[in-house]
């Protein structure tokens, strides 16, 4: 049996992934085993609900008690501290979005992962939606892309570092949707904030990409929305999360972790330098 440890249980994604993994058993001989943050009430809850009989207090307590850990600290400047001591005892981590807030913490979480040669992976959940394979097969109908939209909830004032808690949702997106290029470190970005509504343009290659952040009501928040204009037609499509979202994330890294696949360092560092230059404009 392979035991996985959790980290940031007051983020709701803990109940999904401990529900894929001992209530349905969606990975048989994988299973969640541990919970860190001391024995608070939400983490009773969670113990209760998935069978789970151990709960320490640090991540570093995990270390010889699990064989890889989840972190789903909602905000991802903890990421770094959290993971390093994780990776530098060999223990394979997923981490939830955003995968870091800084380029600097990105560069050192992954240089942890390839010393101990350790398996680690990240991703938006919108990476996985259906829509995003209907915008890669309608590429060859659009001909040459010229300008995408991405647009969604996010509060640059919000506590989990700002943008980086549901802005990195749009900016993963929008990178899957180009096929995934290299942003390198400090891009140039165009950034405007009038109100509850934020806009950021940048280059990236021969397309203009437009990401709207909008500050979400207390009874309202607008959905993820993507726009691809191409020389040859438009392609306009909402992005819709199902019950199942984060079951994509969890799968993809059991496999990086059974076959201990390389480390996709572009993939990884791209969002981050993107939304870190976004943020620094702000």
């Amino acid at each position: 049996m392979k035991r996985i440890g959790f980290i940031g249980t007051e983020n709701s994604h803990t109940d999904h992934f401990i529900r894929l993994l001992n209530a349905e058993g969606r990975h048989p001989g994988y299973r969640a085993v541990a919970l860190v943050g001391g024995p608070s009430e939400r983490n009773q809850a969670l113990a209760e609900a998935g069978d789970i009989a151990t709960i320490v207090e640090r991540p570093e307590d995990l270390i010889g008690q699990v064989d890889a850990a989840v972190i789903c600290t909602r905000d991802g400047a903890r990421h770094r501290e959290q993971a390093e001591p994780l990776l530098e005892a060999g223990l394979p981590v997923l981490m939830d979005k955003p995968f870091a807030t800084t380029p600097a913490d990105a560069e050192a979480i992954i240089a942890a992962a390839r010393k101990k040669n350790t398996p680690l992976d990240s991703s938006s959940a919108l990476r996985f939606v259906p829509e995003i394979a209907e915008f890669a097969a309608a590429r060859g109908r659009l001909k040459e892309l010229r300008r995408l939209t991405v647009a969604g909830p996010a509060d640059p004032d919000s506590e989990y570092s700002g943008l980086f808690f549901y802005g990195i949702h749009h900016v993963e997106a929008a990178l899957e949707i180009l096929g995934n290029p290299v942003v390198g470190s400090d891009p140039e970005v165009d950034v405007v904030r009038r109100g509850d509504t934020t806009t950021a343009r940048i280059l990236i290659g021969d397309v203009e990409v437009e990401f709207v952040f909008v500050v979400p009501g207390a009874d309202h928040r607008i959905p993820f929305h993507a726009y691809l204009v191409g020389t040859g037609g438009i392609e306009a499509k909402a992005l819709t999360l199902g019950s199942d979202y984060n079951a994509p994330l969890l799968a993809k890294f059991i496999d990086v972790w059974e076959t201990g696949r390389e480390i996709d360092t572009e993939r990884l560092l791209s969002p981050v330098n993107l939304l870190s230059a976004i943020t620094k404009a702000l």
